[in-house]
């Protein structure tokens, strides 16, 4: 059993660490867990601590004063990856909870979230975190093409910065320490201070 939950009628769910998920599945768990699918497999995402969700907040209300006509989203919030462009719910097996998200296409926009690559994607790393932000996380987003990926480091005071180049592949990665701004590339003219973030 990959996680048991209570549901919302009494029943107890209970989720099967051999069989791949979907979106449609993923829509009637009506418990209060929040969980992810990378590839059709659940993910039990824990409450973050209270030091996440403000920093969280200060890099979604930053961006929102340079956002220009794009939307900024933080979680909760469903962004559905599709592969190959599969819009059906029984089909679609990646659906995460980005820190904050970006979207300036209005299209990909809809009742359930968001529904293909934002152009910008912040994840604020936690203990539990660090290895999936870094891993399948960042193979999901390359993989869907988001344009620009943060992977927000509150214990060191960094951030590092993925942009996705020609081919598809993200570069190397630019690290932001304290005292240093992010131009970011999705949204012209924003600058970010590290200090106003982490201070």
């Amino acid at each position: 059993i990959a996680n048991v939950g209570e549901s919302t009628n009494g029943n107890v769910l209970r989720l099967d660490e051999s069989k791949r998920y979907t979106y449609a599945d993923y829509l009637t768990w009506n418990d209060d867990k929040r969980r992810e699918l990378i590839n059709g497999v659940v993910r039990l995402m824990p409450l973050p601590p209270p030091a996440h969700a403000d920093i969280s907040k200060k890099i979604s209300d930053i961006i929102r004063k340079g956002q220009g006509a794009c939307k900024v989203f933080h979680a909760p919030f469903d962004l559905r990856l599709p592969v190959d462009g599969e819009t059906d719910n029984a089909k679609i097996c990646n659906v995460v909870q980005p820190d904050v998200c970006v979207v300036c296409d209005s299209s990909k926009l809809d009742e359930g979230g968001c529904i293909g690559a934002p152009d910008l994607v912040v994840e604020v790393q936690s203990p539990s975190s660090i290895r999936y932000n870094l891993s399948e996380q960042y193979d999901l987003y390359e993989a869907a093409g988001v344009k620009e990926y943060w992977v927000v480091s509150p214990k060191m005071n960094v951030i590092t910065v993925f942009v996705l180049q020609d081919k598809g592949k993200f570069d190397r990665g630019t690290v932001y320490e304290s005292g240093s701004k992010i131009q970011t590339k999705t949204l012209e003219g924003l600058e970010v201070s590290l200090d106003e973030i982490f201070h």
